[in-house]
């Protein structure tokens, strides 16, 4: 369903830099709308490491990537904010100090102001070259992430992938799935040793079948519902695999897309800005995140979330021309009532 949203503040971006744009925009009284390509908020967190430790976040001695990202969307909340989800934002005009924008769904968001937390840029799975896939795709029985774990309860899942995060999806949902099948194309994994530890020894136990070393070679079903996974070596040999879902993890491709050409002055696949403000070349447009570059920049989720603050204090002039904006903290104010 296309939407036609008129905002104060189009957020590209729902990794967890732009997720805490959406809060200190809100503490400001602005309201957001968030555009991702991926079918569910967290970009990165959630995509690549949902149960990965992370070390480097202030207050949290070690959270992994799917909590931090929930508690993000929590502290967010309050605000309100719009998600569209699953589409690129491939237009942007400007016009009597407003921004209009265009997603790949049809979308139409009219903003005062833009801030690019696209990371690396928009992420898009690698998709493995079956036939029919895109008919799997869209009635979800082919997966390049979890969104919810509990959709795959008694279901069989076969898993695709040699890296964190099929190894991490294949450890957690053994407890829940009716049967899990790992295929990989060759004994050695990319992923944490622990993790490959705790999963060879998890097929050892039976929890786990491994289909090594076999690739994807085709889906069986009616176009819709899955039944078979089809395996194939590279000598040719093929066995099917009784299925319910595929989940492919061959990681992600990166790229900026139509934001390349907004002409925001480039630095080799990243935006260069004032770091006071994060704002870009254009007026109005400003990035935060891995995808921002400035002097001393540091790719650190807590500098993006700093740069958030930046730029959420310097777009407010141009949502609320004239009122003065008075420096609180939180402890004193709260959180604002947002309507």
């Amino acid at each position: 369903m296309t939407a036609h949203i008129e905002t104060d503040v189009a957020i590209i971006g729902a990794g967890p830099v732009g997720l805490f744009a959406v809060f200190e925009c809100g503490m400001l009284r602005m309201r957001c709308v968030v555009v991702d390509a991926l079918e569910a908020i967290g970009g990165q967190c959630a995509a690549l490491y949902p149960e990965k430790p992370i070390f480097d976040i202030p207050a949290h001695p070690r959270v992994n990537g799917a909590d931090l990202i929930a508690q993000l969307q929590e502290q967010a909340q309050p605000f309100t904010p719009t998600y569209l989800l699953g589409r690129k934002v491939e237009r942007l005009f400007e016009e009597d100090g407003h921004f209009d924008l265009g997603t790949s769904e049809g979308d139409s968001i009219r903003a005062k102001a833009v801030i690019i937390a696209a990371g690396a840029g928009a992420f898009g799975p690698n998709r493995p070259p079956l036939d029919d896939l895109e008919r799997y795709e869209r009635s979800g029985a082919v997966r390049y992430m979890v969104a919810r774990r509990e959709d795959f309860r008694g279901k069989r899942v076969v898993i695709a992938g040699g890296g964190d995060s099929a190894v991490d999806w294949a450890l957690s949902l053994k407890e829940i799935a009716a049967k899990v099948v790992m295929v990989h194309r060759r004994p050695k994994f990319r992923a944490a040793p622990e993790s490959v530890a705790q999963m060879e020894a998890a097929a050892v136990r039976g929890e786990i079948e491994m289909a090594i070393p076999y690739q994807l070679h085709g889906l069986r079903g009616d176009g819709s519902t899955l039944s078979h996974v089809t395996l194939a070596t590279l000598k040719g040999e093929e066995r099917d695999v009784e299925a319910d879902h595929l989940l492919a993890f061959f990681g992600l491709s990166m790229e900026l897309g139509p934001i390349a050409e907004w002409g925001l002055g480039m630095d080799r696949h990243h935006i260069g800005v004032t770091p006071a403000t994060c704002e870009t070349s254009r007026p109005g447009i400003f990035a935060i995140g891995d995808v921002a570059t400035y002097p001393g920049k540091l790719k650190l989720i807590l500098q993006g979330f700093s740069e958030a603050a930046m730029a959420a204090h310097a777009i407010h002039p141009r949502v609320h021309p004239g009122e003065a904006l008075h420096f609180e903290y939180s402890t004193s104010k709260g959180v604002p009532a947002h309507g």
